[in-house]
This record gives structure tokens, sequence and C-alpha cells, in this order.
């Protein structure tokens, strides 16, 4: 196969143009084209009046060693990207494998397991996605909190009511198993190829729930309202389960999936004896601006063309209080949303639909934190910290789930604002005008202030008097790690208990961590026989 890059077609171009392109740089005839497909599409914006599509093409060509010798730039001989997997092991297995939770990392490894012949038990304390939305909608109308069915906690994880952003840094191949799978399962075919693909949050409720029957049909069980209240380990070694403190399973391979909010479960695996070390995290709030105003500063006169959709940006400033100040998860067209995992607190995220067609962009606004600033040398000291913050925010937002806002122009001029602008919030069930300044860290307003100022310059508009800032924002990632050993993923001190995913602090997003419980499920198949 050979891989073809920099093809350029034009904003008016249609994409059927492609394939005579590829043609046209390779100086081949119709007939000499086997095949050809997408590997890479992305957005070059960086020409004043112009915007191009960029594409790398994949394509099977006759007298393929030919064209490698000749003088045609961008084009390099590749072989075709698939997971292959791994052998299965030798040793055998008492007891099913027991999964404990259904975000991307738990969902992921129950359903290799799955495929593999393993038959694994997936336990999620949540409800499934169907319910978790009536919960939820409830919640966000009513303010009918519901401990065990919210944005964090139910099928699919805190991932499934977000933007269902797809990006990811690392480089593995168990990425494209990832985005294949979820292709298989519902998603849209061009997050295979979309240099920033995401799948939205209507949509991947159903991708979930495909995944879920697909591992029930491989012989696999998914359980939910079931918590793990706690786990029996007998000489440094799990041994079963306990679920919502009534029912034991046992089970000698267990991976630990949950999620960043499972805070309960932390202190139950920490009085265990379960290895847990501090982890620098950060927080801050949302910021919304009009999806139009990103749009113009992004693509200039090319900002309602119907083939862009909505822009998105991602900026960082290093703050002169030492501190790095950066936007995080942004939601083109989408909406700040009520994402507590318990009562009495307020915590905010950003979700979109695939549409990406809400009126307002929102994104996380954060400033790092470092165990330094928890004030305690205790394991799950952070986690008390994001709970200050975030019990703070719901008594100043009146106690009843209102969020704490601000108008950035007021924000930056330290006082309460009075009544709205051009941007209408969009978190539910609503907002209370109070100073920022009030629920969160000195440290953490100051260098939002600053880098607000700074961004300006980078993001026109970014600074916009109208603009809300709704907080708090405290679960980008997991305020601790559950410690592992490198080679074989289990617990330093708890063997064949295998921490996995974001709320481990192994992963952060849906593809890291969905590739985190593959690696794990991985480690189970190259040691048990599925026999």
């Amino acid at each position: 196969m050979i891989r073809v890059s920099n093809l350029k077609l034009g904003i008016d171009e249609d994409i059927s143009i492609l394939k005579k392109l590829v043609l046209k740089k390779l100086k081949l005839k119709e007939s000499e084209l086997k095949k050809y497909s997408i590997y890479k599409e992305s957005i070059d914006a960086r020409r004043k009046g112009k915007i191009d599509f960029v594409y790398t093409v994949d394509v099977e060509v006759k007298n393929e060693e030919k064209l490698l010798k000749s003088s045609i730039k961008d084009i390099v001989k590749v072989k075709e990207a698939r997971y292959i997997g791994v052998e299965v092991g030798s040793e055998k297995l008492s007891h099913r494998p027991v999964i404990i939770g259904s975000g991307p990392a738990g969902l992921f490894a129950a359903l290799l397991l799955a495929q593999k012949g393993y038959s694994p038990i997936l336990l999620e304390r949540g409800l499934d996605v169907d319910n978790r939305t009536k919960d939820i909608n409830n919640f966000w109308h009513n303010r009918k909190f519901k401990n065990n069915s919210n944005v964090q906690f139910g099928e699919g994880g805190a991932g499934t009511f977000s933007d269902g952003k797809l990006t990811t840094r690392i480089k593995d191949i168990r990425c494209r198993k990832v985005l294949q799978e979820l292709v298989n399962f519902g998603a849209p075919d061009e997050i295979l190829y979309s240099y920033k693909p995401h799948v939205g949050t209507d949509i991947l409720k159903n991708v979930v729930k495909n995944i879920r029957n697909e591992i029930i049909r491989l012989g696999g069980d998914v359980k939910f309202d079931t918590k793990v209240s706690d786990i029996i380990v007998e000489n440094n070694e799990i041994k079963a389960v306990v679920i919502n403190d009534i029912e034991t399973i046992e089970s000698e391979t267990v991976i630990l999936a949950i999620g960043h909010s499972a805070r309960d479960t932390y202190k139950m695996l920490h009085k265990r004896g379960v290895g847990i070390i501090q982890k620098p995290f950060a927080i801050g709030a949302r910021i919304e601006h009009p999806q139009e105003l990103i749009n113009k500063s992004q693509y200039k006169e090319f900002y309602n063309h119907p083939r862009l959709g909505a822009a998105d940006y991602r900026l960082i400033e290093h703050t002169s209080n030492l501190r790095t100040a950066y936007t995080f998860c942004m939601c083109p067209g989408g909406s700040v949303i009520a994402s507590a995992s318990n009562e009495f607190e307020v915590v905010t995220n950003g979700m979109s639909e695939h549409a990406r067609d809400k009126v307002n962009a929102n994104s996380a606004f954060l400033v790092n934190v470092l165990p330094e600033d928890f004030g305690s040398e205790h394991p799950l000291a952070g986690v008390q910290f994001q709970e200050k913050y975030e019990r703070l925010a719901y008594q100043l937002g009146g106690k009843n789930y209102n969020a704490p806002a601000q108008l950035v122009g007021d924000f930056l001029n330290d006082r309460v604002s009075t009544s709205l602008g051009s941007v209408e919030p969009s978190y539910k069930p609503g907002i209370e005008f109070v100073d920022l300044r009030e629920c969160l860290p000195e440290f953490v307003t100051t260098a939002m202030k600053e880098a607000i100022k700074s961004l300006d310059n980078k993001l026109n508009g970014f600074a916009m008097h109208d603009a809300v800032l709704t907080g708090v924002e405290t679960r980008s990632s997991a305020p601790i790690r559950i410690v592992r050993d490198e080679d074989t993923l289990e617990s330093i001190n708890t063997k064949n208990l295998y921490p996995c995913g974001e709320g481990a602090g192994y992963a952060g997003g849906i593809v890291t961590a969905a590739v985190d419980g593959i690696k794990c499920a991985e480690k189970i198949i190259t040691k048990y026989s599925n026999k």
C-alpha cells in the first residue's frame, strides 16, 4: 500500500474530485488504481482569504515498486494499520474476569475479553443509558439529583455526556481498533480519518448500548445499579468483590476501571491497602462565547461556509505566578452541563451533539493544581481539595444546584455581574451571579485573569465582556493514581487487580481510556486460557 499526502481541495471543491487528484499526482491511468481510501482529513486555514481541505490517502496500485522508485513527492510505502491482538495464555482461570466500571476503559476491556471468549462480568454502579438519560434530564430541569444515575455514573461513563471527542496524542495501533469498533457499533465513518474526530452525545448513547448488547451476545454479563462496595484481598491478592454490601462475586482477575468521580471507591481501596498516590490535576470554570464569534475568529470571511461546521480552539498561557492556564475539552456548538456526582455540590462540564449546532461555544478554562497545593500528604487530599470548592460553588449558587457565574468583563474587574449581556448561558437548572474568587483558589483566579487578557491576542474575542464564566470545573482528570506495575499493569501491592483508565490516573479522554482498557484485557488474555 502507498500513502499519498498533501492532496488539497479548495473549500468549494467536491470530495469526488479527490480521486482525480490521486491519479494526477501519481501519474496513473484509472485502470492502474485498484482502490483508495482517506487516511486523514484536515483543514488548512493559515493563508488569508483561502481555506483548503488537506488529505492523506492510502492507495493500492499496479506496479507499486515502480511508483516508489519514481521522483514523485509525498508518497511512502506503508503496511495496513490493523490491530492483531495477543495470543491466548495457558493458565486455568477459575472464575470469570470482573470489570468494574462501564466507561470507555471498562467497556473496551469487557468487549475484547468477550470477543476472545472469556465471558466477562461488567459491573456498573449507575444505570443503563436510557434510564440514566431520564434521570439526568430530571436533574437539569427539575433539580432532582440521583446519586447512582448522573453525568458521572452510568453506562458509558462521563464521556457519554460530553462532546464525544476522540482526539489523542498517543501513537498506538489500539487507537485504530477503538475507532473501528466505534464505527462498527454506530459512530460515523468520518471518525476514522478526521483530524479532530468526535461523535457527539446523541450518537454515543446508542454506540455504548450496542457495545453492551454485543458483550452480552458473546457470553458476557452486564449488571447495572451494581456498586462495588468492598473487595476481598488475601495475601496481597484479590479474591472477590462485594456488590451493594450484600453479594460476593469471586474472581482472581479484576480490572478496576472506575471513573475519576468514584470517590467512595477510592476511600474503600485506600482502606484495603491498595497503593494510591497523589496526582496533579486542574480546576477552573467553563467559559462560554457565541459560536459565531469563534467561527469568525478562526475562519474569517468563510465563517458561515457549510463545509466548515462549528470552529474550535485550543489555548494555553503560562502566567507570571508560575501557573499554566489552558482551555480543555472545548465543545463547539454545545452546552455547559451540571455534572455533580454527589448531593450538595456543583460541578460543570461541557457537552455537544454530533451536529454541534447550538448557539454557544464553551470550553473548560483551567489552571494546574499541584500536590503541594492540597495542604496534606494524605493520598486522597486532592479529592478533599476538589470537594471543598464544589461545596462552595453549591452554597454560592443558592444551595439549589444553580451554578455560580460571572461575565468575563466583570470577572476581570472584580465585580459581581448584575445582568446578562449578549451571551445566554446554557447551564441548567440555572446560574447565580457571584464573585468567582469566592469559590476558586486565589492562584487560580489570578492566573485566569492574566491569561484571558493575553489569550485575546491569540483568539480575537476570547476576553469579550459578555462571555460567561460558569463554575466550577474540577473533574478534568483524577487527583490520584492507583499505582500499578509498568510491565504487568497490576496494582503494585494487590496482585491480579488491574487499575485502569482515567479514574486510576492512567488516561485522559475516551480513546486513551479505551486503549488502556484493551491493554489490561490483553494482560489477562496472555496469561489465562479461555477454556
